[in-house]
């Protein structure tokens, strides 16, 4: 339940670590400072001012007149106390006043002149600005006192929250700087990680960050060497084998040459030519895959280059561009692999029903580019579309044993597609043939 309200990212949790400490403090310390400290200094401000109106209450009970206004001018003086004196007046039963929505002095002003003063009064603090008005009943009328707001309420109270919430502002903001900083070495160890899987150059970087994420990246780095070494040596392999099979197969051919013609040898023939075009499978894609480097590609300028290259061979090839299909690539990777898919579409098609027809559409999606290549051949069983990527696997139903190919097109195919992060399957066409699905990420 709490997982849902939680952030996403690493960068939003450290986040959340930081502030919610720095919050639960606050809270504690705004909970302590207005339970003890704001009140009991509202408190004892209000008693001082109840105390000095009960003093000149007294003092003007036992004065004359000229007495009298000496006392309310050494109140005006002294006590920071502007009061005055209406005869005859009476104070209301009730006095209509607004009051303010947070009235902690409000409040401990009417308990302290209630402690004090032991006779009827009103007090008004939201109406008068910047002063406070107290009316209290006299035996011969009622004394109006105005004095400063200040005398009621604690200043340090507004600097105190101001410098709480600001410096704590400021340093989250701060935290929140050194929190992305730390977070960067994290996205361009993930980028790093994407673009490798895409089969991407990944070329050698400063690590930087804390010492987690340095050791990551070190260890990140020496992976790449070791699948860069790893593929060099496979293919390496491949051609070596390659290079070493050509020379027996030259010297059969030689003996082959020099046999009586009147010995059949067409199916030695065969087979040697079977095995030279495997080994020329081999060479091709060994060069193709080690030798190119990723470029940013126009990948509609490529398929319309492949659809002219089949166009002049004589296929029926139509062709269908979305927009913005540029993207980091191996175009003669590509090429071969497209090609490789429209030859087998355009043959096996024509093997078993006639004219072959085939439609490739591109399409850029959010996250990926979608290519399909459909014709509208015999197709491939589902439970027989897993076999048909297997190398040197030729399907009955839908291949002909005695006609040229080794059964490596759509293995090389889908190792291209693979080398890109992509991927390639076979679905049915509208059309009722095969369709060969390519994703590339972007």
């Amino acid at each position: 339940m709490i997982k849902r309200f939680l952030p996403k990212t690493l960068l939003g949790r450290s986040v959340a670590i930081v502030v919610a400490p720095v919050v639960l403090l606050q809270v504690i310390l705004a909970i302590v400072f207005f339970d003890n400290h704001w009140d009991t200094v509202t408190r004892r401000l209000s008693l001082g001012v109840a105390g000095d109106i009960s003093l000149v209450i007294r003092l003007l009970s036992e004065a004359d007149d000229a007495g009298k206004i000496a006392v309310l001018d050494m109140a005006r003086t002294y006590l920071d106390i502007d009061a005055a004196v209406i005869p005859q007046e009476v104070l209301p039963p009730s006095v209509t006043r607004n009051q303010p929505v947070f009235n902690i002095p409000d409040r401990m002003l009417h308990q302290a002149l209630g402690e004090r003063l032991f006779r009827p009064y009103a007090i008004d603090t939201a109406n008068f600005g910047d002063r406070v008005q107290i009316l209290v009943q006299l035996p011969d009328g009622v004394l109006r006192v105005h004095t400063s707001r200040k005398r009621l309420d604690s200043t340090t109270t507004t600097i105190f929250v101001l410098w709480m919430v600001g410096s704590s502002l400021i340093l989250l903001g701060i935290a929140i700087i050194f929190l992305r900083n730390q977070m960067r070495p994290i996205h361009r160890l993930a980028d790093m990680a994407d673009a490798l899987g895409k089969g991407r150059e990944v070329a050698d970087v400063r690590t930087s960050g804390a010492s987690e994420i340095r050791l990551a990246t070190r260890a990140f780095m020496a992976m790449r060497d070791r699948l860069r070494r790893s593929v060099e040596q496979r293919t390496e392999m491949l051609a070596g084998v390659s290079h070493d099979l050509r020379t027996p197969l030259t010297r059969v051919k030689l003996e082959l040459a020099m046999i009586d013609t009147r010995v059949d040898v067409s199916n030695i023939e065969a087979d040697i030519r079977s095995m030279e075009q495997m080994i020329e499978e081999y060479l091709s894609f060994a060069r193709g895959q080690e030798a190119e480097t990723p470029a940013n590609t126009d990948l509609a300028e490529l398929l319309q280059e492949v659809v002219e290259d089949a166009h002049r061979q004589g296929h029926n090839v139509s062709l269908t561009l979305g927009d913005n299909l540029t993207m980091p690539a191996r175009p003669n990777a590509l090429r071969r692999c497209l090609t490789n898919l429209i030859d087998n579409a355009v043959f096996y098609t024509e093997a078993a029903v006639g004219p072959a027809r085939v439609e490739i559409s591109a399409m850029r999606q959010p996250t990926f580019v979608e290519i399909t290549v459909d014709d509208n051949g015999p197709g491939i069983a589902p439970e027989r579309r897993d076999e048909a990527f297997k190398a040197f696997s030729r399907l009955d139903s839908a291949r002909r044993p005695d006609t040229a190919g080794v059964g490596l097109g759509l293995t090389i195919a889908r190792d291209i597609t693979r080398s890109h992060g992509g991927d390639l399957s076979l679905q049915d066409a509208p059309a009722g043939g095969l369709r060969a699905l390519i994703h590339l990420p972007v």
